[in-house]
């Protein structure tokens, strides 16, 4: 793997942290406390659009998409869209500024992969556009839902359609006004061998049918506009034309569509952490107790140096992974990305819990964004597969590989 990035990345890496400097940074307050006003619950931040405008003006845009997807995709390996997401995660929100928000980064990818060009012009042409948001409908609560097989909602088919009856929860995004499309899994042939018992299926959002039971809020957050909800679907009938690529395939869509996904929050929370160790570094140098700067306890200066040490080798696992993943598949590079899945958020929360001790009472507010940093990354230690699920795997993986 090469070290230096290529003059192409350079300039690119150039432009987006330029565009976070005259764009992003200075509306990130303004933008907290208007989604987090109560009258605006639910409700699209006004000022969103025009910034998509201007980095899609930029040549900002859809920066994701791997470039094996060459008729969407800007082009970029994964290795290369590694340090652009690292840069727009510092702030857990402005992804979508880029376009390069989940879940619509992962629903985008799977009808580029397996749509058929009926399903991609219909849905995937609006979600690259970015006039459209979307949702993946997968966990429930009543089963343990880190076991994809365990999934109980059933897609049955019925004369010219498919009907849905089911329960679902931590559905994020779903309640985003913008949001039109979802991605369903759920059961369709029951007596098939576990793994391809399951389907995946298109539901427009406006489906007669469909009930948002309840939001669900995150440490007290409830993350508007697009949220997590609890949902559920009484007989939601939608054209046989609908599913993708075939009955039994909903396993291994969602295998192929959670591997890059994963990739990306770790490459975001990379950025987290490396913005809650600038933090921390300011905050000790400027803050004086007990006669002297804190910067000068030696305490301090040690987790000033294990964030970086840990942020380091974390950031070059991720590369590494998106490295296997650009040269021999998602398939291959699965216990790298199993790793980084461990390491990467774990990380992130230990680097944001030292940071908030530096800050004292100030580092649990809101007066910066460490607090946020801490929540959002002890989630998505849950997010996409428990820690429990990926260690599990890796060890199994690795036990055998050992023992040929």
């Amino acid at each position: 793997m090469n070290f230096e990035y290529s003059d192409k990345m350079k300039d690119l890496i150039a432009r987006l942290e330029a565009f976070m400097d005259e764009h992003v940074y200075p509306i990130e307050k303004e933008r907290n406390e208007w989604v987090h006003a109560e009258a605006n619950l639910w409700k699209a931040w006004p000022k969103m659009e025009a910034l998509k405008e201007k980095a899609r003006a930029a040549g900002l845009w859809n920066l994701f998409m791997p470039a094996e997807y060459e008729k969407f995709s800007p082009g970029l390996t994964n290795l290369e869209y590694a340090p652009l997401a690292e840069i727009m995660g510092r702030i857990p929100s402005c992804s979508e500024i880029f376009n390069c928000s989940a879940p619509d980064t992962g629903n985008m990818e799977v009808l580029a992969r397996y749509g058929t060009p009926e399903q991609q012009e219909q849905w995937l042409k609006p979600l690259l556009d970015g006039s459209m948001r979307s949702a993946y409908v997968m966990t429930e609560p009543q089963v343990a839902s880190s076991d994809a097989t365990n999934l109980e909602m059933t897609i049955f088919p019925d004369g010219d359609d498919y009907v849905i009856n089911g329960r679902k929860w931590w559905i994020s995004n779903i309640k985003h006004p913008n949001c039109e499309l979802m991605l369903v899994m759920g059961k369709t042939l029951l007596d098939n061998p576990r793994h391809t018992q399951h389907s995946t299926i298109i539901v427009p959002r406006n489906t007669p049918g469909v009930e948002i039971v309840r939001p669900l809020s995150v440490f007290g957050a409830v993350h508007s506009p697009g949220g997590h909800a609890e949902m559920l679907f009484t007989n939601v009938r939608v054209p046989k034309s609908n599913i993708i690529l075939g009955e039994g395939r909903g396993f291994e869509i969602a295998q192929g569509r959670l591997g890059p996904g994963r990739i990306h929050h770790c490459m975001r929370s990379i950025g987290q952490a490396q913005r809650a160790l600038e933090l921390m570094a300011q905050r000790v140098d400027s803050r004086t107790a007990f006669g002297r700067k804190l910067s000068q306890q030696g305490s301090i200066r040690q987790d000033v140096a294990k964030s970086f040490c840990e942020i380091e080798q974390a950031r070059l696992l991720t590369l590494k992974a998106a490295d296997s993943m650009d040269r021999y598949g998602n398939k291959v590079a699965k216990d790298l990305i199993a790793a980084i899945k461990i390491v990467a958020p774990k990380m992130a929360q230990t680097v944001a819990d030292r940071a908030i001790q530096s800050f004292g009472g100030m580092g649990v507010s809101g007066d910066t964004p460490i607090a946020n940093i801490f929540t959002v990354n002890r989630f998505l230690r849950l997010a996409d597969g428990p820690d429990e699920v990926h260690m599990a795997q890796l060890g199994k993986l690795k036990i055998a590989e050992y023992n040929k």
